[in-house]
């Protein structure tokens, strides 16, 4: 993931808000991938209802990241999925985080269960915690 201009603060590093962005286009970009989801046209999607982020080390711009990706829990109609950020060739994370989705009718957004290939797509980066 290149960070972008825009993504540094006055402080000169990466703003804490942009690594959920991070968070969220890496997940996304995971499920499109394994033809889990069409943004257009999947009758089920996923809205968050939890997140969170630890800060361990800075990045800026100009650098291109290393996100890790995994999923530490698979419910009837919600997905833990764990994040690090990494540094070009840092061995520690220098952030770590969650993000978990509840999938929905895309319509009624009632909680339905995850659809098969959905489920299959996120096992293959499942690990217990």
């Amino acid at each position: 993931m290149p960070t972008r201009w825009a993504d540094n603060d006055v402080y000169g590093h990466v703003n804490n808000v942009v690594y959920y962005a991070y968070f969220d286009t890496v997940v996304n970009s995971y499920l499109l991938d394994q033809g889990a989801l069409s943004i257009e046209t999947s009758p089920v999607i996923g809205v968050v209802v939890e997140t969170g982020c630890r800060y361990h080390a800075s990045v800026a711009y100009p650098q291109v990241l290393d996100i890790g990706l995994s999923v530490t829990h698979i419910g009837n109609s919600s997905v833990r999925y764990e994040l690090g950020v990494f540094a070009p060739g840092a061995q520690q994370a220098a952030a770590s985080g969650h993000f978990v989705h509840v999938y929905v009718d895309r319509d009624t957004r009632k909680p339905v269960a995850i659809p098969e290939g959905l489920r299959l797509g996120v096992q293959r980066i499942f690990r217990a915690r």
